[in-house]
């Protein structure tokens, strides 16, 4: 049997090409899923992809999509590459960062697209964006809904806001969407929202969450956090995502913007003490 090849310009004829560029742990948390947890959503991440891009103004033809994994998951998927990279938790993701940054130095030195799609939020991209950028490339970048504050998110995670704010476009993703594509072969899955909470309800979950990730942290990063958010009205980058991760599988969709604030506002309540987190923001203001 004559096997079908991708043609990812059969339906973009005249359009621009992408290449996408996606670390598979980013996209998890995009998603509020585990690690791995997205063999069924890779058969429709072209199309949700170029959703993505069009909803934000991009009528462009996704031509390839990069996928950066630790997961060996035996998946072949037209128009999809894998590259093996190193679990997070061993290499503080320098592994995802050098593969992903060698392909985006590679692809904009031989001008292979007009634009890249980038789904990582590892600040250390920030001076290769800016490089491709100056080869002519436009550089997107995949985003969640706290990229429609910048302001807040500017306070929040500096870090994340400064990388966002070097790309060309920020494009939100469809999360429902991913979830609801399925796999080809199963159908679609049905997917419903979770019913709302009271505010005393959702606070007892959160707290829940956060005392959770508390009481696995040993002392001396603790101790360290304690430090940092002595110096800072937000909360780490890494901790923010672990913890929002950790909501969403509880309350089974992602928290709105206010419902964010309130669950950084109670980690540093529970790291600092309460008279301490109220305290610091108060003389920050008076300054």
């Amino acid at each position: 049997m004559k096997r079908q090849h991708f043609s990812p310009s059969a339906s973009g004829v005249g359009q621009e090409s992408c290449i996408a560029l996606i670390d598979a742990r980013f996209l998890a948390w995009l998603q509020g899923q585990a690690d791995g947890a997205q063999d069924a959503m890779r058969f429709q991440l072209n199309n949700v992809l170029s959703g993505a891009l069009a909803h934000n103004g991009l009528e462009v033809a996704v031509q390839r999509i990069y996928w950066y994994s630790d997961s060996s998951d035996d998946l072949v998927v037209d128009g999809q590459i894998t590259r093996a990279v190193q679990p997070h938790s061993q290499d503080g993701g320098l592994s995802m960062l050098r593969a992903l940054s060698a392909d985006l130095k590679r692809l904009a030195e031989r001008n292979a697209c007009e634009h890249i799609l980038i789904g990582s939020d590892d600040e250390r991209l920030l001076g290769l964006i800016d490089d491709a950028q100056l080869h002519g490339l436009s550089v997107h970048l995949l985003a969640d809904d706290a990229v429609r504050n910048m302001g807040q998110l500017q306070r929040d995670d500096p870090g994340w806001a400064r990388l966002l704010a070097q790309a060309d476009r920020r494009v939100v993703l469809n999360v429902q969407g991913l979830r609801e594509g399925g796999h080809p072969r199963h159908g679609a899955s049905s997917v419903h929202a979770a019913p709302a909470l009271d505010p005393e309800q959702l606070r007892e979950q959160l707290n829940t969450v956060i005392n959770a990730w508390w009481s696995e942290e040993p002392e001396d990063l603790r101790e360290e956090l304690r430090e940092e958010l002595q110096n800072t009205r937000g909360i780490p980058q890494e901790v923010d995502r672990q913890l929002l991760l950790g909501v969403r599988r509880v309350l089974e969709r992602a928290l709105s913007f206010q419902e964010k604030k309130l669950l950084r506002e109670m980690v540093r309540d529970l790291v600092l003490g309460p008279q301490a987190a109220q305290a610091q923001p108060q003389a920050e203001h008076m300054e």
